[in-house]
């Protein structure tokens, strides 16, 4: 049923509006806050601290005054306090739920499913916590004992994304507490409400003062900036844009930083001619119509074989067609508004620049009428292949499909970009599944899979995309460094 206006604010009560450092709750330095929107009505939801430079130095010094006893402490401790957080979060399912449906509008069941996801992230690094591995081996010639093991990077920056608001803080916080490390969160201003529950509930779980702190702030460059020119930080982790990621490694480069970079998307779904087009369509919905393809792995440009493209365009753009557009909190609502006007506006530019070039719209086309960001679902059809949508990550629900002749030219053309994050592709040959995905320059290809992320699975691209990988056994070593002891062999002569 709909939720109403008191369940709302019954939420919003609960959520805290101040900042956390050291153990506290605070207000920023200066007294200020900022407004947090609903992008489905522009009404405010809640105002909360406004973080400076002054106060992201003060989350910086309680993280490095924490590191040393976080890092001691054992893992099986550190193991249990995650595994409370995943079980606090799962029991919390539909507040955290609500509460990014409020903030950044996708529907409640896609937040439900951000939920089980985003906590997965804190069970797979609770099991990941004991099984950090080192090694102890003979060196060739047999002199010495060589012995190997992983420590804590030290204090982190994680800085989120708005579109993922809960699965994101996971992701990054999961593997660095795991791994020994302290975090200061940087949540994107658009959709800070969601890590500041997440934050308490840590808290609750167990976590040490100091070992995580929250600075939300309508300015990212006065947190990142004095915190990352710092000798006292070891690491950021940043998920967003390949400019400002551009910005941020050149930032890390002073102080020798480690990073973690999941940039830009231009993922290619490229549908052959022997493909089960129902399965693809299916697959396409999923993998363009998440969060209203306001995500990095959405697909971008429908790479379809001549020979099936009219098939496949039409039934994707009845299937596209069919979705009802509204405020996530409604029952109906299967496509929420897109996070500002701002967004919306760059969507339709690039639909009105690809018309222009020769698409055709098969449906939508254009913003929706009234409150809220809103953009109808579209297709666009007859897309040239040189047309500027398909260099442009959209990040918004539009899908052009552009055809092509055989598997080499779909190659090169899923290729011709310079990000190389997701891919996408459906055929019934799993002969030319291996083919094209070894020749293909992504971090992650989805076959015949239309969802491919996971927590047990390495997250992250190659080329503009970015650098390291999130999830899996790979996620917890971003945040480790690795000692080398070398040991006189007792046994050697």
């Amino acid at each position: 049923m709909t939720v109403t206006a008191e369940r709302e604010a019954e939420l919003l009560a609960k959520v805290p509006t101040g900042l956390f450092i050291n153990g506290e709750w605070r207000d920023a330095s200066t007294g200020k806050t900022f407004d947090v929107e609903d992008p489905a009505t522009g009404k405010v939801l809640l105002s909360i601290a406004d973080a400076t430079s002054e106060d992201a130095l003060a989350a910086l010094a309680a993280a490095d005054a924490a590191q040393a006893a976080w890092a001691r402490t054992a893992p099986r401790e550190r193991a249990e306090i995650l595994r409370r957080a995943f079980e606090l979060v799962t029991e919390r399912a539909e507040d955290f739920a609500l509460l990014m449906t409020l903030e950044m509008g996708k529907p409640l069941a896609e937040s439900r499913g951000e939920v089980t996801y985003g906590a997965e992230f804190l069970r797979w690094f609770s099991e990941e916590t004991v099984r950090d591995y080192g090694r102890y081996v003979t060196t060739p010639e047999g002199k010495n004992k060589i012995l190997v093991q992983r420590k804590p990077v030290g204090p982190c920056l994680l800085i989120t994304p708005w579109n993922f608001p809960l699965a994101m803080a996971t992701r990054k916080v999961g593997p660095a507490l795991a791994a020994g490390c302290t975090v200061i969160i940087k949540p994107a201003k658009f959709t800070p409400l969601t890590t500041q529950l997440f934050v308490a509930t840590l808290e609750e779980a167990g976590v040490p003062a100091g070992v995580v702190n929250v600075v939300s702030s309508s300015s990212a460059s006065s947190i990142s900036g004095p915190i990352m020119k710092d000798s006292r930080l070891r690491k950021v982790s940043f998920t967003g844009s390949t400019p400002v990621g551009k910005r941020l490694i050149a930032d890390a480069a002073n102080n020798v930083l480690r990073t973690s970079m999941e940039l830009g998307g231009n993922a290619p779904f490229i549908v052959f001619e022997d493909a089960d087009l129902d399965k693809a369509v299916e697959g396409a919905m999923a993998a363009k119509m998440r969060n209203m393809g306001e995500a990095c792995t959405a697909a971008n440009r429908f790479l379809v074989h001549e020979s099936v493209a009219a098939e496949f365009t039409a039934k994707f753009a009845a299937a596209m067609g069919a979705l009802t557009t509204g405020r996530g909190t409604e029952d109906t609502t299967k496509v929420g508004p897109l996070i500002d006007s701002g967004a919306r506006d760059d969507v339709h530019a690039l639909v009105t620049a690809a018309v222009a070039q020769g698409a055709t719209v098969a449906t939508g086309g254009g913003p929706v009428d009234g409150d809220g960001y809103f953009y109808a679902p579209t297709v666009l059809s007859n897309v040239p292949n040189d047309a500027d949508i398909l260099g442009s990550e959209i990040f918004g629900p539009v899908a052009p499909v552009t055809t092509f002749a055989t598997e080499e030219q779909a190659i090169k053309l899923a290729n011709a970009s310079e990000y190389g994050l997701a891919s996408y592709l459906y055929t019934r040959d799993y002969a030319r599944m291996f083919r094209v995905a070894e020749q293909i320059e992504f971090g992650m290809v989805g076959f015949n899979a239309g969802v491919i992320s996971n927590a047990a699975a390495p997250f992250g691209g190659v080329k503009q995309s970015g650098l390291g990988r999130e999830g899996g056994a790979e996620g917890i070593a971003e945040y480790t460094t690795t000692q080398y002891i070398g040991i006189a062999d007792p046994y050697a002569g």
